[in-house]
């Protein structure tokens, strides 16, 4: 184990409540552990022990999706012992957590995806919403599964651009 600021397994479960009370949907074993070692004094194995024993004594919740999500008692405990966390964790948590919600949140706005049809052929539905309502929807069949998902992270990739260009395919400058 590395040399960092968290030094015990009882530091670890905190930081993994201060986590999961700050995230703003449930969050994979992947994501979890990913906001979980930014410290070098945290291992994987003790990570894992102390996200089971979190869920065990109900401090996180294991949904049916197989995400962690935090319970009343674990935020009620977030809350008592965050100031136990070292500060400068606290404030590197932060800003991988804030990061995190809005790749989350992005990932809730652009949506691609790609369905089969009875033909044989794809569809691929496009959509962009903003924080109020949906701001484009667009179906295209496709021949190729391969093209579809192809589209479907070109639009994900790039979805302001798609819809200006499409305005701009509608509204030619001509027709000013």
């Amino acid at each position: 184990m590395g040399v960092g600021f968290i030094r015990d397994k009882i530091e670890i479960k905190f930081l993994i409540l201060y986590i999961a009370a700050r995230v703003i949907e449930p969050l994979p074993l992947e994501g979890m552990q990913e906001l979980t070692m930014c410290d070098e004094g945290i291992d994987y194995f003790a990570f894992s022990e102390c996200l089971n024993d979190l869920v065990r004594t109900e401090h996180l919740r294991l949904t049916e999706e197989g995400t962690y999500c935090i319970t009343p008692k674990g935020l009620k405990n977030s809350e008592i012992c965050q100031t136990s966390l070292p500060y400068s964790i606290r404030v590197r948590t932060d800003q991988n957590v804030a990061v995190y919600n809005r790749q989350l949140l992005r990932r809730a706005q652009v949506r691609g995806q790609v369905t089969p049809r009875d033909s044989g052929t794809f569809t691929v539905e496009l959509s962009l919403s903003d924080d109020l309502e949906n701001v484009m929807r667009l179906q295209l069949m496709v021949a190729t599964e391969e093209m579809a998902r192809d589209l479907a992270e070109r639009f994900r990739r790039s979805p302001e651009k798609t819809y200006s260009r499409l305005l701009a395919a509608l509204y030619p400058e001509e027709d000013q």
